[in-house]
């Protein structure tokens, strides 16, 4: 996970002495969102925001099965996307594009949502309802994003459900 994320937020010193890091922040997302029901083995996922907690989030779906992962940030997911392909060879990565369309679950893993009149992390009107959306914003339970997804219907999980699982 640390090496497709790119970071970790623990480390340990093994009994030989080296350093061993993980991230939790995508372990602790996957396990709130199949904890909700949601099957990960086989599924389309689109990660938007590629920081540090969109990258271990990213490593973990791709640990969990996910078969098509799309990972979009504003300047450019090529770093992500580029470990993740040398990692997990048989799931097909794409960047450039936040449109929801097509996927089984999306991701505001951006700080979109954190104050009231936030831009939208993607359009939702293109997210069907049978999306599982998931967001990383622990400031609010509900941001307007969730609460938008919600209103088409998806199954949603907040913020700090990613904390609680960790």
């Amino acid at each position: 996970n640390a090496a497709i994320a790119g970071a970790c937020n623990a480390v340990r010193r093994a009994p030989d002495g080296r350093l061993q890091g993980d991230m939790f922040d995508g372990e602790g997302f996957v396990r709130g969102v199949l904890r909700k029901g949601m099957k990960l083995q086989g599924a389309r996922a689109l990660v938007v925001g590629s920081g540090g907690v969109g990258c271990a989030i990213a490593a973990s779906l791709a640990a969990a099965g996910v078969t098509v992962l799309g990972v979009f940030h504003v300047v450019s997911a090529n770093g992500l996307a580029e470990r993740l392909r040398q990692q997990c060879p048989a799931m097909t990565v794409t960047t450039g594009s936040n449109d929801p369309a097509g996927y089984d679950l999306v991701v505001n893993a951006t700080p979109m949502g954190m104050n009231v009149g936030d831009p939208m992390p993607m359009d939702v009107s293109r997210i069907a309802s049978t999306t599982f959306v998931g967001e990383v914003v622990m400031k609010m339970e509900m941001t307007a994003f969730l609460a938008a997804a919600a209103e088409r219907g998806c199954r949603v999980q907040i913020g700090t459900d990613m904390l609680f699982e960790q």
